[in-house]
């Protein structure tokens, strides 16, 4: 499903008939509300201040036609070229992404519609990583992406697939996956203080919940995961 981007506030006719989902990850949104006031994590930065030919990951929310979508931006500042990865179910059609909220159903993992539209996002959170650092975690998206063939709105959702890089990354993430997407990402800035850069030693987190069984090459996290997302695609 392409996730066609609505006007802010918007959550579509879909909304009705995903209710009892989304009921259902109302009782963990509640409990990782705490997450919220988590102490923040700073890290040095590099001595100098410029971003320019440094690698990034920037950590995106914009509108969609119910919850919202959660996806990445990834590349090389400077560029033109922009690399896009979010999970979603793989048509346009409606039903997919409904019979999503019971069962997991074929995914893809690249650019959706709105993504680049700067008109409908909702929040941004960029982090730089110099070069090491970031081909490592480049490569660790193409894996995650060609290891993860199905969408699923309550355990396998495109929160949970950003999150996922995030904790690969080092980052403090939110507790649950079933946010939406921009209260998400605004907590993901929020607890790790803002800090512009990847640390160069990862902080220990809580375990990351797995793709559906479908998936069964889901790629191991060596710096560790979380996984918190909104069932928000």
């Amino acid at each position: 499903m392409q996730h066609r981007p609505a006007k802010r506030g918007s959550l579509g006719f879909l909304v009705g008939l995903c209710a009892v989902a989304i009921s259902a990850g109302l009782g963990i949104q509640a409990a990782s509300a705490q997450d919220a006031t988590a102490t923040a994590v700073t890290s040095a930065k590099p001595q100098s201040t410029s971003t320019k030919g440094m690698y990034y990951v920037d950590f995106r929310a914009r509108t969609a036609a119910s919850y919202g979508h959660a996806f990445v931006w990834y590349g090389r500042s400077g560029q033109r070229q922009i690399e896009v990865a979010g999970l979603h179910p793989a048509t346009e059609s409606v039903i997919p992404y409904i019979v999503g909220h019971v069962l997991p159903v074929l995914a893809e993992t690249g650019k959706s519609y709105g993504d680049l539209d700067e008109e409908y996002l909702t929040a941004s959170y960029r982090v730089y990583m110099d070069e090491a650092q970031g081909k490592e975690v480049i490569a660790y998206i193409k894996h995650l992406q060609a290891t993860s063939p199905v969408w699923n709105a309550a355990t396998w959702n495109c929160v949970a697939f950003i999150q996922t890089i995030a904790s690969h990354m080092g980052l403090r993430v939110p507790g649950n996956h079933l946010l939406y997407p921009e209260e998400w990402v605004n907590r993901l800035r929020a607890l790790n203080g803002g800090r512009r850069y990847m640390a160069s030693q990862p902080t220990a987190q809580a375990p990351t919940p797995r793709a559906p069984a479908v998936a069964t090459s889901k790629p191991s996290t060596p710096l560790r995961q979380t996984v918190e997302a909104a069932p928000r695609t």
